[in-house]
């Protein structure tokens, strides 16, 4: 506007000088070409189209920076939208991820404690079985020592009664025959719910007898009933067959120790196999559930960051249009004047480097 205003005082201010020249026919017809070179309307000519050169010039130097401005905003804006776009897939993404790890940690931690308990549960089964079979152990070994040496006594009074004759027992040592009396009382008080139903009434009757009274037992006469079986071959028959019965009760007994230990090492072996293979899952589910852990940290991590580049990017790209849009108002603006100043300093050339001014200036 101001280079308007410029151009038209220009034109305005050649009137006066206009006035006071004395035109005549002669003047106009002889051409001076220094004159014209210095008259007033060549100066302000020139002024004009050295403005009208400037314009251009700015024109072109502001095109140039509004270009360079235009190709930054438009790449701000693609990259700024693009990132925009990248950030909410990828907060989607992780928030799937973080559902997904927090539901696995859940069922890890289930997993864990059910495995817990198994692995508690065989061990203390096998703890228990372990403890069952130790006192069965001790309970065998206590009972086959004692067998073995109510056996072993049996045989001795056996041996004692076998070296003498029949007729002769009411000779032997008195010292064999109370020896053999505390035998017999021994093991029948020791063993009477074992040999409970072994020997008759009869047989405990002269077992007892024997027992109380050894060397009279042999002085007595027999009953009728006695009579064809002496009574030494009585008190030998209980003495073996006790002997057979506590014969067979240790081997029935020993066989089934040996069962029992056969069952408890089966036991054994499937519970510590239980065992270790649960203690082996449970360390594998606590490495998972310690990983699941530390990817959902890192996961709510990330989407926190994302989050805050996801805002920062947000702010910029609004900035961004606030600041690009301006400049296009601007540039548009500064165009239309510069369009303007350009169209009157051409018009005010058109108008001096007529004829019509020529003539007149």
């Amino acid at each position: 506007m101001m280079r308007n205003m410029l151009a038209a005082l220009a034109v305005l201010s050649l009137a006066p000088c206009s006035a006071g020249l004395d035109v005549s026919v002669a003047s106009s017809l002889n051409f001076d070409v220094a004159a014209a070179k210095n008259r007033p309307v060549s100066k302000v000519i020139t002024l004009l189209r050295d403005m009208l050169k400037q314009l251009e010039k700015e024109a072109e130097e502001d095109e140039e920076i509004y270009d360079k401005m235009a190709c930054w905003c438009e790449t701000n804006d693609k990259e700024k939208t693009k990132a925009i776009k990248d950030a909410e897939a990828k907060i989607e993404d992780l928030t799937t991820k973080i559902e997904e790890l927090t539901a696995g940690s859940s069922r890890l931690g289930s997993e864990i404690k059910n495995l817990g308990k198994e692995v508690a549960r065989n061990q203390e089964a096998l703890d228990k079985a372990t403890a069952i079979r130790e006192k069965q152990l001790a309970e065998f070994n206590a009972e086959e020592k004692d067998l073995l040496e109510s056996i072993s006594a049996l045989k001795a009074a056996i041996v004692v009664l076998s070296k003498h004759h029949p007729g002769a027992l009411a000779q032997m040592p008195r010292s064999h025959l109370l020896s053999v009396a505390v035998t017999l009382e021994h093991q029948l008080k020791a063993h009477a719910a074992l040999l409970q139903g072994v020997l008759t009434p009869t047989e405990r009757r002269l077992a007892a007898l024997f027992s109380r009274s050894p060397e009279d037992y042999f002085d007595a006469k027999p009953t009728f009933k006695q009579a064809y079986t002496p009574q030494s071959s009585e008190i030998f028959g209980i003495l073996k067959q006790m002997k057979a019965t506590f014969e067979e009760n240790l081997s029935q007994s020993q066989k089934e120790e040996m069962s029992n230990q056969k069952a408890y090492e089966e036991l054994k072996e499937a519970k510590e196999a239980e065992i270790v293979a649960g203690q082996a899952q449970l360390d594998k589910k606590t490495q998972e559930i310690a990983d699941a852990e530390a990817n959902l940290a890192q996961a709510k991590e990330d989407v926190e960051d994302t989050r805050s580049s996801l805002a920062a990017d947000e702010q910029f790209l609004m900035m961004l249009k606030e600041k690009c849009s301006m400049t296009d108002k601007e540039w548009e603006e500064r165009q239309k004047t510069r369009q303007q100043e350009m169209e009157a300093v051409s018009k005010a050339l058109a108008i001096l480097s007529g004829d019509d001014a020529h003539d007149l200036f």
